[in-house]
């Protein structure tokens, strides 16, 4: 478990508790921050379902002369979703679904009614016709769940024993029209995720930074405490880019980008290893700023505020689907510093500082389109 970063406070009165409140606020601001990261990735998608589910219910009610056409708007937003990954043989394979499970479930319940066995009946043809038409698992998830909501629902009273499969029909058009008619790009949102994620970490080392210069327990507690809250946007990164790749095996439009998408999938994990690597920092500066002044860490500082800059470059080139050059080149020379050697020569406890920042500097290399031999080489021997 990890451990609270207010556990080893001293014992002044009311030490603990600012130590917790610091904790809560930082923890809070973080998860607003990436719960609006959430709604901007998924406003625009969720405005286009929704104007969709509404469209194919007044075709259905108007144009089909249905009275309770609820599954047109149910296929539409099921085929859509709230996500930017919208390709068009997924959506294929969702409104394929719904219309199995929808006309398959119609049938069963017009020729043997409703029941308990209608609905392991229905639900065991349904998945296998699924199975038979595609590879799909999302296909054969649909057509199960339509035909088991099918059954379990009062049979429609308009539209005729196939009228809730029109409808579903009606939803799936609908959702195929939206999704070809507004061609998402995969890398808006990897990259988008990929710029905040590591603009997080450059947050943190900055907060380092403040807690070095300082020698305050509460500047390094906050750095340490924003690295941890950072997990959730770091493995958003991660998911989208892996979500991203698999997705551009299948869609042209995905197959022109596929380098960079496996680059943000690549970078994703190296910047995560950074953040982990950063935090095992800021745990191990606390004892050194708790301890005798004579412990100087300004250079120590200097060596993590220019590697703040240098990842703070990397984030721009990554929202921005740059070529990192100028993050590398600054990067370069900050590893080209982290001699442990020349700073803090003489004090062992500065210089396990340095050395434990020789390992996210190399990582973040990587992310910047070094290769793990020129990383490595940017630093000085020991």
């Amino acid at each position: 478990m990890t451990p609270d970063p207010s556990s080893d406070a001293d014992d002044r009165p009311g030490a603990v508790d600012l130590a917790r409140t610091a904790w809560r606020r930082l923890l809070l601001r973080a998860r607003i921050r990436q719960g609006a990261s959430r709604v901007r990735g998924a406003f625009w998608p969720i405005l286009q379902a929704a104007a969709a589910a509404g469209l194919a219910f007044g075709i259905a009610r108007y144009g089909l002369g249905h009275t309770a056409p609820f599954f047109a708007p149910v296929a539409a937003w099921i085929c859509l979703g709230f996500s930017q990954d919208r390709q068009l043989r997924r959506v294929l394979e969702v409104a394929v679904g719904v219309a199995i499970g929808v006309g398959l479930g119609d049938l069963v319940v017009h020729v043997i009614g409703s029941g308990w066995w209608q609905v392991a009946v229905v639900l065991a043809v349904s998945a296998l016709a699924a199975r038979f038409i595609d590879r799909g698992a999302m296909l054969t998830t649909q057509a199960g769940v339509q035909a088991i909501v099918i059954v379990g629902l009062p049979a429609a009273q308009a539209g005729g024993p196939l009228g809730r499969w029109t409808d579903a029909l009606v939803g799936g058009g609908v959702a195929l029209a939206v999704a070809a008619l507004t061609p998402g790009d995969p890398r808006r949102r990897t990259r988008r995720l990929g710029a905040e994620a590591t603009t997080e970490l450059a947050q943190v080392l900055e907060a380092l930074t403040r807690g070095l210069r300082s020698r305050e327990r509460s500047d390094l507690d906050a750095a340490l405490v924003r690295g941890r809250a950072s997990e959730g946007s770091l493995e958003e990164w991660q998911s989208a880019a892996s979500s991203a790749r698999e997705l551009a095996r299948v869609s042209a439009a995905g197959r022109r980008h596929r380098d960079e998408l496996g680059d943000h999938e690549r970078q994703s994990v190296l910047v995560d290893r950074a953040m982990r690597s950063v935090r095992v920092l800021a745990r191990r500066a606390r004892p050194v700023a708790d301890g005798p002044d004579e412990h100087d860490l300004a250079p120590v500082a200097d060596l993590v505020a220019r590697f703040a800059v240098g990842t703070r470059v990397l984030a721009e080139a990554i929202g921005a689907g740059r070529d990192p050059a100028v993050a590398r080149e600054v990067l370069v020379e900050v590893a080209r510093t982290a001699d442990p050697h020349a700073v803090g020569e003489g004090d062992w406890q500065v210089q396990s500082l340095v050395m434990l920042l020789r390992s996210p500097l190399v990582d973040v290399l990587e992310a910047a389109g070094a290769t793990p031999e020129q990383a490595r080489s940017a630093l000085p021997e020991l």
